[in-house]
């Protein structure tokens, strides 16, 4: 009975780790927007260009197996442009990443300037 415990939490596990190994690769700026088969530049925030407020946010977007945007984080930049840059960003759509022929998920580094 025991043994029979015991294997069945091993299996349990084994299915765990293996649900949670998904396939995925980082790409960087260039790749991504290179991947990328729908662009939407953010809007400048009016406050921020009231404030005459300009400079960088980078933001790291997970893309699914379809090239859809699933989940996005800050890295850096200012919460006043980061907003902007990740409403754009929810728009954005991929070819989608693969490896040996397979599609996989894929988190991508995006920078996004804003100047006056």
């Amino acid at each position: 009975m025991r043994n029979c415990t015991i294997l069945v939490v091993l299996a349990v596990l084994a299915t765990c780790a293996v649900q949670t190994a998904e396939a995925q690769v980082r790409v960087g700026d260039a790749q991504a927007k290179q991947a990328a088969t729908v662009k939407v530049t953010p809007e400048y925030p009016p406050m921020a260009k009231q404030m005459r407020l300009s400079g960088r946010v980078e933001v790291e977007a997970t893309i699914d197996t379809e090239g859809n945007v699933e989940k996005i984080q800050v890295v850096s930049g200012n919460p006043l442009l980061s907003s902007a840059a990740v409403t754009a960003m929810k728009k954005w759509k991929f070819t989608p990443f693969q490896e040996e022929g397979k599609p996989i998920r894929a988190v991508a580094s995006i920078t996004f300037d804003f100047k006056l």
